[in-house]
């Protein structure tokens, strides 16, 4: 019988890695941690308004399915890179092993920044809706903000059981939170025929245009299917992650999907009064209080503050893994001291204090500028994330292509890889727009950071970076049974 914890520390090495962190996550929290950090509760809620005004009920009905397909396509072309090259950098290294170290700075660089700032987005979220239900100001809810992210800090510190617990309870909470709402709205609130769903009305759009109105609806579902990448992340906690990596994202995306379309469905149909909806500060939460009575509607905010509970915890665990794997290749500054793994909780315990300090202070040097400041940073997460999505998908249907990358994981889609990953690089094109029609400063911040970036790698890191261990020549010659030449690695050293 095959020994799996040696099995999965041997694949490691052939990466040129040794095994640090614990493997204590199986295949459920594997699919847990994404649907946490998706978590359709937190991402209708927020954007449930915006949708309606611009596209009305069709851009709810018919756009939730659209955006589920095309995150499905991103999904798939992810897992088979997360059962070809299962290791905590994720995105950075495969970008890096398929592209060279330039490619791989710039989508670490990329997926760092959206998950920081989906961080404090999440977080920042949770506490003023927190301070809203307790009758709180606006300087309590950044104090607890402050609260909340160090707890979530110090939970990833502590305990990668813990967390993997807390996301296996968090799943349960949204299943059962979104299946009861849902049941309940169908059951006493739903006012609408079916075919309500596909209902076209005015737009909200300056110029009145319809289409246009539908695409910027789509952020609904763009703006929630984000962080499906955090069971590739954790590749190096989890069992078997060749097969149980991939398998993580794609539940975690069909999972939500359906949850999702449940709770939008049934929220639509139970719509009164389409403009007043809209134009209210928490319009699904407006739609359960009509529908439903206030009593309904202080249940779901607090279900809701749960879920950005859940969520941030689970982004800092997905952000903290990432930058841990890039400062092990010594990617960013300070990196000896952030690829740190504590001796007794076997945590990347520098890393996770890096991540929440990070967000602590993109969240204090904007939020208190403006609100519209603070929208602009966690619209730019979703950019950054989905240009970190598709690198390294463009890198691997490319390198396919040319012959250089042959030796896949348990998870492949054979030939129809290819044209499926071309597939997945058009809709992140169209998540792009989507972001745009919603916020264009978030874009043109967006490509003031990529001028940014060119300008580091050119001015400083070019030179400096040689990127992961192993390149992707020999990590194709290596026998399955030989790992790095049968090296025993110790932690940062490299193989000849």
């Amino acid at each position: 019988m095959t020994n799996r914890p040696t099995a999965d520390a041997e694949e490691l090495q052939r990466f040129g890695y040794a095994q640090e962190l614990v493997r204590r996550l199986g295949g459920f929290s594997s699919f847990a941690i994404g649907f946490s950090v998706i978590s359709v509760l937190t991402g209708i809620a927020s954007t449930f308004g915006d949708a309606l005004a611009a596209g009305g009920p069709a851009g709810l009905g018919l756009g939730w399915p659209l955006v589920s397909f095309g995150t499905l396509l991103v999904g798939l072309a992810m897992a088979e890179l997360a059962s070809a090259f299962p290791t905590a950098g994720a995105l950075y290294h495969w970008a890096a092993l398929l592209g060279g170290p330039a490619w791989g700075w710039s989508t670490a660089m990329l997926n760092l920044a959206g998950q920081l700032a989906i961080v404090a987005a999440i977080d920042l979220a949770c506490a003023q809706a927190l301070a809203h239900v307790c009758g709180g100001s606006d300087r309590q809810a950044y104090a607890l903000f402050l609260l909340v992210l160090v707890v979530h800090g110090g939970l990833n510190a502590t305990s990668v059981r813990l967390v993997a617990w807390l996301n296996d309870a968090s799943a349960s909470v949204h299943v059962v939170g979104v299946g009861v709402l849902a049941a309940w709205l169908f059951a006493k609130g739903v006012v609408h025929p079916p075919a309500y769903l596909a209902h076209v009305t005015a737009t909200s759009t300056p110029d009145g245009n319809y289409a246009l109105g539908f695409v910027q609806s789509l952020v609904l579902g763009v703006w929630t299917f984000t962080g499906f990448d955090a069971a590739a992340h954790v590749s190096e906690e989890t069992h078997d992650p060749g097969r149980r990596a991939p398998l993580g994202i794609l539940t975690a995306i069909g999972g939500s999907a359906i949850a999702g379309f449940a709770l939008v469905a049934a929220l639509t149909l139970s719509i009164r009064d389409p403009k007043v909806t809209a134009a209210a500060p928490d319009a699904a939460l407006e739609v359960l209080r009509t529908a439903l009575g206030p009593q309904a509607g202080r249940a779901a905010m607090a279900l809701v503050v749960l879920a950005m509970w859940f969520a941030g915890l689970s982004s800092v665990t997905s952000a903290s893994r990432m930058l841990f794997a890039f400062a092990r290749d010594g990617g960013v500054p300070l990196a000896p001291w952030l690829r740190k793994v504590s001796g007794r909780t076997r945590t990347p315990l520098n890393a996770t204090v890096a991540c929440v300090v990070l967000a602590l202070v993109l969240v204090f040097a904007t939020a208190p500028l403006s609100e519209a400041v603070f929208l602009v940073v966690a619209a730019l997460a979703t950019i950054a994330l989905y240009a970190s999505y598709a690198l390294p998908i463009v890198l691997g249907a490319t390198a396919r292509t040319r012959g250089r990358w042959t030796r896949r994981g348990p998870f492949n889609l054979g030939p129809a890889g290819v044209p499926l990953a071309w597939a997945a690089v058009a809709w992140t094109v169209m998540v792009a727009l989507v972001c745009t029609l919603a916020n264009r400063q978030a874009t043109e911040v967006f490509a003031g950071l990529l001028a940014v970036l060119a300008a580091l790698w050119t001015l400083h890191v070019r030179g400096r970076f040689s990127g992961p261990k192993v390149d992707l020549a020999h990590f194709e010659r290596a026998p399955d049974h030989d790992p790095v030449g049968s090296l025993r690695l110790e932690p940062g050293s490299r193989p000849p």
